[in-house]
């Protein structure tokens, strides 16, 4: 399928159906290819800009920017902070989540809290993914261009906070905006998970 079975539990969850589910209106524990498209549409303006910009100024330095994208979002991101999530214990080799689609799962599943180290090799990289742009934005003297890069940038994480990152099941994130009630109720059908973040999944 080319996301998990919506009628299915996943695989952390010791619940036989999703019927009657407390949080399966407030939590994202399935994906649709619309929330893959919602998030494409998102994200893909600032890299359209951003890459128009370097391009402007070299193009052997936009092929350079592309392999850092490939390299943190296709592996550094999967270890730090998709490993820590339970979509990421779900079978197969790769992710099948809106946001890391195709990911190829290389390292084992590790469920609980980021490391500090984990939560700044994150944040560093989305700082040098988009701040990249901004170097030959200013260098191309490209002003139009660059006041459209800095909204699509900031548009994107804000509806991201907004309206992703409060149903997203990978609580490790540091952006991630899912309120402690519904978490609770997450934890009490994830007993695996909530031992790996020390919570007592009964309460």
């Amino acid at each position: 399928m080319f996301f998990l079975d919506p009628t299915k539990p996943i695989n952390t969850c010791f619940s036989e159906s999703c019927n009657g589910c407390a949080v399966r209106k407030t939590l994202h524990c399935h994906f649709r290819p619309t929330d893959l498209i919602h998030f494409m549409a998102i994200v893909l303006p600032s890299f359209l800009l951003g890459g128009a910009g370097i391009y402007h100024v070299s193009g052997f330095l936009l092929v350079w920017w592309l392999g850092m994208i490939a390299g943190f979002f296709g592996f550094l991101e999967i270890r730090v902070m998709c490993s820590h999530c339970p979509h990421y214990a779900e079978p197969g080799n790769t992710l099948k989540c809106w946001a890391n689609y195709g990911s190829p799962k290389i390292w084992n599943y590790r469920p609980g809290p980021m490391s500090l180290m984990e939560k700044l090799l994150l944040l560093g990289g989305f700082a040098i993914i988009w701040g990249y742009p901004l170097i030959f934005l200013l260098m191309g003297m490209q002003w139009f261009l660059l006041i459209v890069y800095v909204i699509s940038a900031v548009g994107f994480f804000m509806t991201l906070k907004m309206f992703l990152c409060s149903q997203c099941m990978n609580f490790a994130c540091p952006l991630n905006g899912v309120i402690d009630s519904v978490k609770q109720e997450f934890f009490k059908q994830n007993p695996e998970v909530a031992k790996a973040w020390g919570v007592d999944g009964n309460e």
